[in-house]
This record gives C-alpha cells, structure tokens and sequence, in this order.
C-alpha cells in the first residue's frame, strides 16, 4: 500500500464512521490532518504548552506519524447554545455524543492499522487531565494545529477551514507520511485586524483575556453545568466562548 492510499483510506474511514454515525445529524463533514512525530512542536511542546505534556513517542515509542482529525458541528447544534448564558441541552447531548464517536473512531483505525501491519496508539478524547493542576498530558487541539488543521484564537480554540465548533481526537502511528502544511493566514478577527472579541464577553465567569486564560473559572463553571445533566454523566461543557465567534461555523 502506497503513502497516499493509506493518507487517503485513514480520512475515508473517519468521514465514514461520523455519516453512518446514529447522531450523524449533529455533525458536518470532518477534516483529517498528518504531522510528524518529530515535529520541532512537538520537541518543544513542554516548553510551549506544559511539563506534563506527552511527546508523542511516550504513547508509541514507534511513533513517525500523528494523525489528527475534527469533527465539526452541525449549524443547528452550534446555534440551539446561543440563545443565552445557559447551555443547551442539544450541546451537552453532543459534547458527551461526540467523545464516544471520537474514541470509538480511534480504536477503529488502530484495528484498521494493526491489520496491515501498522503500530498505533490513541489517547481519549476527554478527561484526560490532571484534576488538581487542571492540564492535560495530551493536547488534541495542539497536534491539530501541528498537522495544520487551524490556527488558535484568543479563545484558545482552533479555528479550521471547517469552523471551531467541534471536538478533536489523535492517532499516533508508526508508519511515515508526509506531514500537511500548516497555514500562514490568521483565522481569528482579533488576531488578524484587532477586531471582534466577541469570545471574551460572551464568556459567562470572564475566564478569558487578551491576555491569558483563567482554567480554573472555566473549569468551575464546567462543574456547575455539569450538575445540570447528570443523566448525561460526566457533561462538563459550556461552549459559550466557541458558539460566539463569527467563525464557529464556516462552510467549506
């Protein structure tokens, strides 16, 4: 099997699973993305995001290439958390919805891997932090930009060509491809002209700044909605910050 077949089977086989998905409504085409293992944001990663992060050979010490994938949602969900301050019950729905898809997807290409031959290893969608320092021993939104998926925002999202509504899942595997190039332009208003900032103001505790991010009001105000869905488990969402930005939805 030839680099692009397989660059080309991998997308395929996560658009697949997210249109045959039995909540396929709530999404929109996903973008799939390639870096390499030995990307010099990844060598620096520690520095640039967090001592605890993992370099991706931690997860597979065969590790040539990350593959990284977004799966944007659809117009109705992005909307229905707009309204007000309160967080809609379809975007509690999807965020607990789309984690599954997400693991579920990456457990897939990692058979799908293994059965041509190919090492893989995944990490969990979500909740996969520490709860007292509240940061991540992965960051999917970091080896997202890395494969040249996005750009981040002042709110700390990735926008993608596709929008930064959506949830992130990575594939570490041990076969070389080409990694994609990353974007130059900026996709955020604020930092491409100093405009907008809708993000910070829509923001219901002011974790967000210029400037910085306060995890820990974020993740407060995360707890506190979560209690409002307990029959959805573990539901710590907001979103308020990603539903606000004119680029939350972008079609392709």
């Amino acid at each position: 099997m030839g680099f692009l077949s397989l660059r080309e089977d991998l997308a395929n086989l996560v658009r697949e699973y997210v249109s045959q998905s039995e909540d396929k409504e709530f999404y929109r085409e996903p973008l799939v993305g390639f870096s390499s293992a030995k990307d010099q944001l990844f060598k620096n990663i520690k520095s640039n995001v967090g001592l605890e992060h993992l370099y991706p050979q931690d997860i597979l010490p065969e590790a040539k290439t990350v593959i990284s994938f977004f799966i944007p949602f659809s117009k109705s969900i992005v909307s229905s958390n707009q309204a007000d301050e309160s967080v809609s019950a379809e975007w509690a729905e999807s965020y607990v919805k789309t984690n599954a898809l997400i693991n579920h997807i990456s457990e897939k290409i990692i058979e799908y891997l293994n059965s041509i031959g190919i090492k893989a290893a995944t990490i969990k969608a979500t909740h996969n932090f520490d709860e007292k320092t509240l940061r991540a021993g992965w960051s999917h939104r970091s080896a997202a930009y890395a494969a040249g998926l996005g750009k981040f925002g002042v709110n700390r999202m990735l926008i993608t060509k596709a929008g930064s509504a959506g949830r992130y899942g990575t594939v570490i595997m041990s076969q070389e491809i080409t990694p994609d190039e990353r974007p130059e332009e900026e996709y955020c208003l604020y930092y491409k002209n100093g405009s907008c900032l809708k993000c910070l103001k829509a923001c219901p505790v002011n974790a967000l700044s210029t400037d910085g991010f306060d995890r820990f009001k974020c993740y407060d105000r995360l707890l506190d909605v979560s209690k409002q869905f307990t029959d959805l488990g573990m539901c710590d969402v907001c979103g308020k910050c990603v539903v606000s930005c004119p680029l939350a939805v972008i079609d392709k």
